[in-house]
């Protein structure tokens, strides 16, 4: 792992992030596998200390349901994760509390695609991808690996399901490093909310973002309907023609049946 060439503010998002975690790392590399593969390696081998790790370029970076994360040039894209012993009473909704920490921290014009994506008129912005790995007994607290990528430069729009979207047209100039020193202390915070309390107290800013609210949906099992937005354990419901649907899983994907202005 290189030294990186941006500036990364890693000794004051230490700071910052010391009262929320204490005895978090914070750690910044020129290039990697993947951030999330690298911190659950770490965990697995027993080192469960909180600490955020961020990366100027990933090689092998990962998504949801497996799909890989495009590699972009320094500058271009931010790409981190956040380690840390959690405990929840109910894991369920951690995602959706992710996105929400990233979105309100960056633009009041993003909006949280169900259930870890940050949407802009109607293009992809950035992923989440929560993973867990065991952190000792069985009762006691497991270690959450939170990854986020966040498109940060013009990219061109090739190959993607979704088109994409950049921060930069969002807020002209800022780089990854600025814009992981505005996501990183209302992450922790959130994730803490979370732990403490689950999804619920998080819900209706959720839906004040849901870009899927009030459209019309096609689930990856062909059912079609109204989302109606996240319910208190983040579960997405759809009024079908069956009735009300809650969708529990993110197995299964969720796509507008037509554009917004459309």
């Amino acid at each position: 792992m290189n030294r990186p060439a941006l500036p990364w503010p890693t000794a004051a998002l230490g700071e910052a992030l010391a009262p929320l975690l204490p005895g978090i790392s914070v750690e910044a590399v020129a290039e990697i596998d993947s951030t999330n593969t690298e911190l659950m390696r770490r965990a697995r081998a027993g080192e469960t200390a909180p600490v955020l790790l961020a990366a100027e370029v990933q090689t092998a970076g990962r998504g949801r349901l497996g799909r890989g994360w495009q590699r972009r040039p320094p500058g271009a894209a931010l790409a981190f994760s956040l380690g840390l012993p959690l405990a929840p009473r109910d894991w369920s909704g951690l995602s959706l509390a992710v996105g929400l920490a990233v979105a309100e921290s960056l633009h009041p014009g993003i909006g949280l695609k169900w259930p870890n994506d940050l949407w802009w008129q109607d293009r992809k912005l950035a992923g989440i991808l929560v993973e867990t790995a065991g952190a000792g007994a069985a009762d006691a607290a497991r270690y959450a690996v939170i990854g986020v990528g966040i498109n940060i430069a013009p990219m061109e729009d090739a190959g993607f399901s979704t088109p994409p979207a950049w921060l930069q047209a969002l807020r002209p100039g800022i780089d990854p490093p600025a814009a992981l020193a505005r996501i990183a202390a209302p992450l922790a915070r959130t994730v803490k909310v979370f732990e403490h309390a689950g999804f619920a107290p998080l819900a209706e800013r959720f839906n004040a973002r849901d870009v899927f609210a009030g459209r019309a949906v096609r689930l990856s099992d062909g059912t079609e309907g109204l989302a109606c937005g996240v319910g208190p354990t983040g579960a997405l419901r759809v009024q079908t023609a069956g009735g009300l649907r809650e969708i529990h899983t993110a197995e299964v994907s969720v796509r507008p049946l037509a554009p917004r202005d459309a």
